[in-house]
């Protein structure tokens, strides 16, 4: 196996990873020795739902998240270079979307690293699947501001870009502020706007509606500590 960075997805939630995940990702994971994990716990874990087998003391990890000193993470591919591969592995999902592995990619890609995505599943995409909106020109926000006028303020522009330019927008949210920014959206939108809203992907209590904001206003779902989507358009 040619020495590479492998981003390797994980499952959304507490979804068997053999539903979501194929087998040979199984296959690469046992080969490598070098992780890049955001949390280790929750790496290690991850590591024994897909073999338990795997021998974790004889693995290294290389912690990244937001406190992470930048001049550090390249630091992380040395055992690229000596011949050995690393894999990224991300809280849920898929490394480097809307997640700071993307930095580790930039690195490698920088330094001619072969750079080897493997096969999972994406909230985002997922979510877009699922919406009936418009998945050739779609855009994926993050997090609205948290000051309330700027959020307001952006929540306008966004819809108007559903409407200017036939773009579907896709925004993320702190599990224990959906419901306000659901009650945003009612407030802020057209009664016409569609919103789909995505939570629990892949899970048993997956959740995925699209709505006009009229139709909401008369009922809106509990959403309160739910990994969830927002999408937005015409």
């Amino acid at each position: 196996m040619e020495a590479s960075l492998y981003l390797i997805p994980v499952p959304l939630g507490e979804t068997p990873v053999e539903q979501v995940l194929p087998a040979y990702n199984r296959e690469i994971i046992l080969k490598i020795r070098h992780f890049i994990v955001e949390n280790e716990r929750t790496a290690r874990r991850f590591l024994k739902r897909t073999d338990p087998s795997v021998n974790i003391d004889e693995l290294t990890f290389y912690l990244l998240n937001k406190h992470t000193p930048p001049q550090i993470v390249s630091d992380y591919l040395k055992p690229v270079m000596e011949g050995n591969s690393v894999g990224i592995i991300s809280e849920a999902g898929c490394p480097a979307i809307a997640d700071p592995g993307a930095d580790v990619v930039a690195i490698a890609q920088q330094k001619n690293i072969r750079v080897v995505p493997l096969v999972g599943p994406s909230s985002i995409l997922m979510a877009l699947m699922a919406s009936g909106f418009n998945g050739q020109n779609f855009a994926f926000h993050g997090y609205l501001p948290i000051e309330a006028d700027q959020r307001i303020k952006a929540i306008r522009q966004y819809e108007q870009r559903i409407y200017s330019e036939n773009e579907t927008q896709l925004f993320i949210e702190t599990p224990y502020r959906n419901g306000k920014l659901m009650d945003d959206f009612i407030r802020t939108c057209k009664p016409a706007t569609k919103l789909c809203i995505a939570a629990d992907i892949t899970c048993e209590t997956e959740y995925i509606k699209t709505r006009s904001i009229a139709e909401w206003k008369r009922q809106a779902p509990d959403l309160s500590k739910r990994p969830c989507l927002f999408l937005i358009y015409k």
